[in-house]
């Protein structure tokens, strides 16, 4: 259920300039997003599993307010990350 750490670090070295910046928001947003995927299929068996839904919904929270305080500051970081994860169509 939880990302192991070579996926993580694999996330970092993919969205960041170096693997020890990991408060970039694209970073963050794409970590977010690999455990939100994670946690939905978890959650298509195990509907009943109402303490992950709240964690999902915590995180879909976070990326948002993270996605649209990127989308303030700099659209183009925006429109690369989100086309990259493919988050909105």
């Amino acid at each position: 259920m939880a990302l192991t750490k070579q996926q993580k670090k694999n996330i970092i070295k993919k969205h960041s300039d170096n693997e020890a910046n990991t408060g970039l928001a694209e970073t963050q947003i794409a970590i977010l997003t690999s455990e939100i995927n994670n946690l939905s299929e978890h959650l298509k068996n195990n509907k009943k599993d109402f303490s992950s839904k709240r964690g999902l919904f915590k995180k879909v929270s976070l990326r948002k307010s993270l996605l649209n305080n990127l989308e303030k500051k700099d659209i183009e970081r925006y429109r690369k990350i989100v086309k990259e994860l493919k988050l909105r169509n």
